[in-house]
């Protein structure tokens, strides 16, 4: 198949790219940026042809369109912390973007796509724990609003231009290539501070629970969702929990850290804010009956294996 990426230079669109490629897929990947994460052996290969350009930009969305069969939506531009400090602007670019890019696929004859969403922020406050799929949506934050509205009128235009659409919720996914600067995904961010001497910030008393997913298992559920739009076979089901189907507290991380790299991180705790919810744990049920789809990696056990990898630059540094 020809399938387009979009944000294809990010952190779980580069590894996509790379896993489509290795399976016998034609890629196109969509990045506002020309520079990213994707190596350049990815970028030179002879399946691959990158596009630079925005949702706004209707001729870099038709060009980067044109050929494919399936498209996985990963691009993305604000985060969960951030959104409602500017609701408007994640309103214009993100789910404004998606509308644009929809339009764009059923001008394009594009028949699949898969969709990334948030399991993290679409359902809100739990009243059941782990989240299944049919829990009430009640998202605290912009982000998670807009994610979710973007599911809905993935719906719509699904019924509207014959598009088979499949919703990954995903959960919080840690694994190579994520940035340790960055100030979204506290495996990754908690290693960046602990390595570069700096105190672990944790917003609240760290009781919270999250699901943490590895990576490896996050590219298996979107490469089986990307067959699942295609199997003539596939249920009813459009929309599917990707997680680890276990929680893991804040304090518990801080832990793994200690115990993965030898660095003893007291954690700065601060102030709990208004939109984390206490426990956010996905129900994967229906991922597995659906999707044949079942993470490999246990969460204590693949967190470890990641810190573990930083051991030799702090040996040879």
């Amino acid at each position: 198949m020809q399938i387009l990426v979009t944000g294809s230079q990010g952190y779980l669109g580069s590894h996509l790219v790379e896993a489509l490629l290795a399976s016998g897929h034609g890629v196109h990947g969509l990045s506002r940026s020309p520079i990213g994460l994707l190596p350049a052996s990815v970028t030179q290969q002879p399946a691959y042809r990158g596009f630079c350009g925005s949702f706004a930009d209707a001729e870099a969305l038709a060009e980067a369109l044109a050929g494919c069969q399936v498209c996985v939506h990963l691009g993305w531009g604000s985060l969960p912390q951030t959104s409602n400090a500017d609701p408007q602007g994640d309103l214009q670019l993100n789910l404004l973007g998606t509308l644009r890019l929809i339009e764009a696929c059923g001008r394009a004859g594009v028949e699949r796509l898969v969709f990334v969403s948030s399991g993290g922020t679409v359902y809100g406050l739990p009243q059941a724990v782990p989240v299944p799929e049919t829990h009430p949506t009640e998202p605290t934050c912009a982000y998670g609003i807009s994610k979710l509205a973007a599911e809905k009128y993935l719906s719509l235009y699904a019924q509207r231009l014959g598009l088979r659409v499949v919703t990954l919720r995903v959960a919080n996914p840690y694994g190579g290539r994520q940035r340790l600067d960055a100030a979204q995904g506290a495996v990754a961010v908690f290693l960046g501070r602990a390595l570069r001497g700096e105190p672990l910030e944790i917003w609240g008393d760290g009781s919270v629970v999250r699901d943490f997913v590895a990576l490896a298992d996050v590219l298996a559920a979107l490469q089986q969702a990307v067959d699942y739009t295609a199997s003539a076979a596939a249920g009813s089901h459009r929309v599917f929990n990707i997680g680890s189907g276990e929680g893991l507290s804040l304090n518990r991380l801080v832990v793994l850290l200690d115990e993965s790299l030898g660095l003893c991180q007291e954690p700065c705790y601060l102030p709990g804010r208004s939109f984390d919810v206490p426990v956010s744990v996905l129900c994967i049920e229906r991922a597995g009956r659906e999707l044949g789809w079942r993470p490999q990696q246990g969460v204590e056990a693949g967190i470890r294996s990641f810190y573990r990898r930083f051991r030799m630059p702090l040996a040879s540094g």
